[in-house]
């Protein structure tokens, strides 16, 4: 096993996730507040798929180094989703093709069988070799996408049937029964939302699955690489992306915003003084410096899979740098408001001490600020590696990321004919990620906003 620094923190930051959802289930007030989020079909749905994004990515942090001289892996050291993915690893192309293509996108120069020069579209090394003729093509994407589609339906149906008999047992009703309730919405919770975007998920992926190995689905690149490989890869690096820079910035939103409200006079000042600066500075000046000293400092002695790593880490610091100031701001202005209520003042004339008040007392009535802010930050983190990887001072270029792609695809969408497959990946993936975290954010607000609030 290898363990990068940004795997080991996701991993932490997983099991802090599992610590807090045990003390949800231990506060009712908390267990009523995020009931209210699942009895939504659109936070059921979203949290279905942010949860889908979730498990690719932590199959990602899972290295391993490969010590089979045999393998055709090009890396030593892969990770599980590597692994489970290895047909689209070890049967790249020599260039472009577009998805499901036998040949390649661009003619060569070659010799037909009567030795002249002609100008043709060659075959490619691996999409569709277990082909008799090249005339079954069609039919046989119709039939093992029909044999995905069957293939993901049963299995849909084993996870629905089981989720049924889970719910009759933990509620003491007939099978029939608790089926009847979920598929009518007569539940607390939107069951009948989160089952079909489950069953949605994993048909089509089944569907996928059965064309890996026999076709690239996606197409390949400009050195024949795999474009949905490509895409599942860059799951991790925007997760990290979104996960990591808000666990750094949250201590010092907290921590500086919470002491400026309550405390006001020269320490409101400092404190105002410092992200006022702060938010002088173009952020793009801050992520190049600090990127460049992580080249400076481990130009050399370093493999370059974990300088990569250690950039990503940079990055995501960087980001959480540059981007507290706004939450910030958010949690002075309702400390302000809440040192002036009647409880603040009873915990003052009582004598506890302002730390105490600060942790027991302001913190929990600002929680709700801070959920929906990191709900909402983490869409924006991850558009934002997009657009530094696209000018070229975000992730690095070893590393899958969907800026890179981007990045990439800048210059093949100036090609004749348009090479539009790459860029279509990365904005699908990006694109449903993204809106899953809104969606999911817009849920939480509405239930943690007492404004909102029934």
């Amino acid at each position: 096993m290898i363990v990068y620094w940004t795997d080991g923190l996701l991993c932490l930051l997983c099991i802090s996730f599992l610590i807090g959802i045990d003390q949800i289930r231990r506060s009712p007030p908390l267990r009523r507040t995020w009931h209210a989020v699942f009895t939504q079909p659109l936070g059921m749905s979203s949290a279905v798929i942010l949860s889908c994004f979730l498990s690719v990515a932590l199959l990602d942090c899972v290295h391993f180094k490969v010590t089979d001289p045999k393998t055709a892996y090009p890396d030593p050291v892969i990770s599980a989703l590597d692994y489970l993915l290895t047909p689209l690893i070890i049967k790249p192309e020599k260039t472009y093709s577009a998805p499901f293509a036998l040949v390649a996108f661009s003619k060569e120069t070659r010799r037909n069988q009567a030795g002249q020069k002609i100008r043709d579209y060659p075959r490619l090394t691996h999409a569709g070799t277990h082909l008799s003729s090249p005339q079954a093509h069609l039919t046989d994407i119709l039939q093992r996408g029909l044999w995905g589609l069957c293939l993901g339906l049963l299995l849909s149906g084993s996870m629905i049937t089981l989720f049924h008999l889970t719910q009759a047992r933990l509620s003491k009703q007939t099978l029939r029964t608790a089926s009847w309730h979920c598929w009518r919405g007569k539940n607390p919770l939107a069951w009948r939302s989160g089952l079909i975007t489950a069953t949605l998920i994993l048909t089509l992926g089944c569907v996928v699955s059965s064309y890996i190995g026999y076709y690239h689905v996606l197409g390949t690149d400009k050195v024949g690489e795999d474009i949905l490989y490509q895409s599942l890869k860059s799951i991790r690096t925007g997760v990290i992306i979104g996960t990591l820079s808000t666990l750094f910035m949250l201590p010092l939103s907290l921590l500086l915003g919470m002491m400026a409200g309550y405390f006001k006079g020269w320490i409101d000042d400092v404190i105002q003084y410092i992200y006022t600066t702060l938010n002088s500075i173009p952020s793009i000046l801050l992520i190049v410096a600090a990127l460049l000293i992580v080249d400076i400092q481990f130009a050399e002695g370093i493999a370059v899979a974990e300088k990569a790593d250690l950039k990503l880490l940079f990055l995501c610091l960087i980001l959480g740098m540059t981007s507290w100031t706004g939450l910030c701001r958010l949690l002075r202005a309702e400390t302000l408001k809440l040192r002036e209520l009647e409880f603040i003042q009873a915990a003052h004339a009582f004598g506890i001490n302002h730390f105490v008040i600060l942790l027991r007392h302001i913190l929990p009535n600002v929680m709700h600020i801070v959920l929906i802010s990191i709900a909402i930050d983490f869409s924006g983190l991850v558009l934002a590696e997009a657009v530094l990887s696209y000018i070229g001072v975000g992730i690095d270029p070893t590393m899958n990321s969907w800026g890179n792609m981007v990045n990439g695809a800048r210059l093949e969408m100036a090609r004749e004919p348009m090479v539009w497959w790459t860029l279509m990946a990365a904005f699908l993936f990006m694109f449903t990620l993204v809106l899953a975290a809104n969606l999911f954010a817009d849920t939480v607000r509405d239930a943690f906003d007492p404004k909102t609030r029934p």
